[in-house]
């Protein structure tokens, strides 16, 4: 984790995705929010904002059609009425895509943007909405400064073995094409997290991190480093995930191309908004949803989530030819919090890593409990650990701030 700043200090934390802006405000110190939300539908009919605020939920409807623009704008007007704004030092911004740009967090200006806007491509849904929201930030708190936080930058210390396609290499030196990697803020604070739960120093020692929600992935951490992980050039690589297919032959491109008649859009759409869970089910992207049709007895729900855990173990297995010695494996995201049905069943195809799971211990460690759950007889630790990436960001931005 880094460095703790010395004085309490508030941070807004502004997520924006291609339809929606999560936020909240968050002090430094502590972790503690503030205010809390979430605008979603964003350009369509109908808008709206949900937050949290002393224990009150309330609901504000925007007028149709309104973006990320007008709702910052709300959220300005209702971060004033609360008086919210007094202790603001900075605005801090999830990036998702950074490229070979940005290996830790920066303070925004136009070499920054620049660089923001070169990695777009490389995830466009997602980096037209960074953008959107850092410009809409900067109109609405003009005297604050704004921090970039990166998803790939914890990724940056991979090695060029890990990292590197088998592709034409200028492809990576003229395009930028290679494993990026995401979640990054995520795998950096539960392995900070973890280390202290099991009494080691991070500087010393392994983790498998495997972060679980609509979108998934797995990471290698060789002393508090990332060395590994399962999310490449965008986030459709590597596990099942809630709509994304994760890893497929690329061959079949050409045979939805040649034989289906499929265009590159349509495909995008199958593999980014199609696949995943709710392809395998024919039935829902959500877990919760397919765990209860699973065990009342639908074959392609119970089918969605072998697959979903055996592709999960499959890599968690693959991580320990960097690693070669573990000490935790780590569960963490929505799903990985939650679910001890999926838990469990990675951790017994995982046995042979000498991990194995405390059913009560399991059963205890859900709704944002952390906890070790196997056994005292385990050789290796599974551990829960409840991801808090708005603190990272709110983090990395109180101390850029404090070098002003």
């Amino acid at each position: 984790m880094p460095t703790t700043p010395s004085k309490s200090q508030h941070v807004l934390v502004l997520n924006c995705g291609s339809s929606s802006l999560k936020f909240a405000i968050i002090d430094a110190d502590n972790g503690h929010e503030i205010i809390s939300g979430l605008a979603e539908r964003l350009g369509s009919e109908n808008p709206s904002i949900k937050y949290k605020y002393q224990g009150d939920k309330t609901v504000i409807t925007l007028a149709a059609n309104q973006a990320h623009g007008e709702a910052i704008n709300t959220l300005v007007s209702l971060i004033k009425d609360h008086h919210l704004d007094e202790h603001l030092i900075a605005v801090g911004h999830r990036v998702v895509h950074g490229g070979e740009h940005f290996t830790q967090s920066a303070l925004v200006d136009e070499k920054v943007i620049a660089g923001i806007s070169d990695a777009s491509s490389l995830a466009p849904l997602h980096g037209h909405a960074n953008l959107l929201g850092i410009s809409s930030a900067q109109a609405s708190f003009a005297g604050l400064p704004q921090v970039a936080v990166f998803d790939t930058a914890f990724h940056q210390t991979m090695d060029k073995v890990a990292y590197l396609y088998a592709l034409p290499y200028k492809l990576y030196t003229e395009h930028g094409v290679r494993r990026y990697g995401m979640h990054g803020t995520s795998h950096y604070y539960v392995a900070g997290q973890t280390a202290k739960l099991i009494n080691k120093p991070v500087e010393q020692s392994n983790f498998i991190s495997a972060h679980l929600g609509n979108g998934c992935s797995v990471c290698a951490i060789k002393g508090g480093k990332s060395v590994d992980t399962s999310m490449g050039l965008t986030p459709l690589a590597g596990l099942v995930m809630g709509t994304r297919s994760g890893d497929i032959d690329p061959g079949l491109f050409n045979f939805l191309t040649t034989q289906l008649n499929y265009d590159a859009k349509q495909i995008d759409n199958l593999l980014n908004k199609e696949s995943g869970l709710l392809g395998i089910s024919e039935l829902s992207n959500d877990c919760r949803t397919i765990e209860e049709a699973a065990v009342a007895g639908h074959e392609k729900a119970a089918l969605a989530l072998d697959i979903f855990c055996y592709r999960l173990a499959k890599q968690i297995a693959a991580y320990m030819v960097p690693l070669q010695q573990l000490d935790a494996l780590i569960f963490t995201g929505g799903i990985g919090e939650n679910s001890d049905i999926i838990r469990e069943k990675v951790i017994t195809q995982l046995a042979f890593l000498g991990l194995d799971c405390d059913k009560q211990a399991n059963l205890d460690a859900r709704f944002g409990n952390e906890g070790i759950i196997s056994s005292d007889n385990a050789t290796t630790k599974a551990v829960v650990m409840p991801t808090n990436e708005e603190w990272v960001i709110a983090l990395d931005a109180a101390n850029i701030v404090k070098e002003l």
